[in-house]
Formats: C-alpha cells, sequence, structure tokens
C-alpha cells in the first residue's frame, strides 16, 4: 500500500494548506531534503488551538493540537510534492510546545504528530526528533512542529 492509499483507508483528510504567517515560505527542496518551516495546530474550523498546554490545555488536548499541526505539514508537502508517494522516508520532526511553568511532558504531546507520521507512512515515518518546552509562540499557538523528509 503506498501512502496515499494509506492515508486514505485511514480516513485522513487533509485540510488546506494555509499560507505561512511571514515572510517565508511553507518549504524549501534542497537534493533529497524537503524542509518543512514551522507549523501550527489548525482545526477543522480554521481555527488555531492556542494557550499552554499544562495550563489552559492539557495533555490530551496539546496531543491532539500536534496531529493537527502534523496534518497541516502533510496538505503542505502534498501541494508542493504533488503526493505523499514521493515521500521516502520521514528523517526529522522538531516540536515546540507552549508550556505553562512546570509543564514538562514535552515529548507525549509530540507524540501526536509522531504517530500521525507512523501512520500515514508506516516504516518509512519512524523518525528521529526533538520535542522541547517554550515561554511563548507565535499568536499564542499551543504547538509549532517543523520536519526533514527525504524525498525522491
Amino acid at each position: 500500500m503506498n501512502h496515499e492509499e494509506r492515508l486514505a483507508a485511514a480516513g485522513i483528510v487533509l485540510p488546506t494548506s494555509h499560507p505561512p504567517a511571514g515572510l517565508y515560505v511553507g518549504c524549501v527542496q534542497t537534493g533529497d531534503l524537503l524542509h518543512v518551516g514551522g507549523h501550527g495546530p489548525v482545526d477543522g474550523d480554521g481555527k488555531a488551538v492556542v494557550g499552554k498546554v499544562g495550563g489552559t490545555i492539557d495533555l490530551e488536548a496539546a496531543r491532539g493540537a500536534a496531529r493537527l499541526t502534523g496534518l497541516q505539514i502533510l496538505a503542505t508537502v502534498r501541494g508542493e510534492l504533488g503526493s505523499l508517494n514521493r515521500v521516502v522516508r520521514v528523517v526529522k520532526i522538531f516540536g515546540m510546545v507552549n508550556c505553562a511553568p512546570g509543564f514538562n511532558q514535552t515529548p507525549a504531546v509530540i507524540d501526536g504528530c509522531s504517530q500521525l507520521m507512523i501512520d500515514v507512512f508506516g516504516e518509512a515515518g519512524t523518525h528521529t526528533r526533538s520535542a522541547v518546552g517554550m515561554a511563548e509562540l507565535p499568536f499564542d499557538i499551543s504547538v509549532e512542529i517543523e520536519a526533514i523528509l527525504q524525498v525522491d
């Protein structure tokens, strides 16, 4: 089963890709690597998931926000490449979590995105990763995630 078939079989529908929030592009390909810039969690109504994890946002909601962010990343990747089938491997995920003081479960939050990558790409979705806590994120979004993918 290819990546697009796996996506459809899982019933995953990608959202409309949102434009960058500043003077940059959503992703840049250099050689066989696609560098995907920071994306945030946007729900089906186009509303950003905001707030401090461990404060106004609990762990489960934050994990869901990381999954939504992963969906945004996939929409950008498909828009750039034309098909997710061109993805050879997810190389790295860099997750930033907007943390309330004392919240230290950032890996559990970013698991929402990591699990999505495995669900969509299978073994090729396993990756290296960083998951760090931040005092603030742009527009008060709860998570921001970057990715590096190997593509053909």
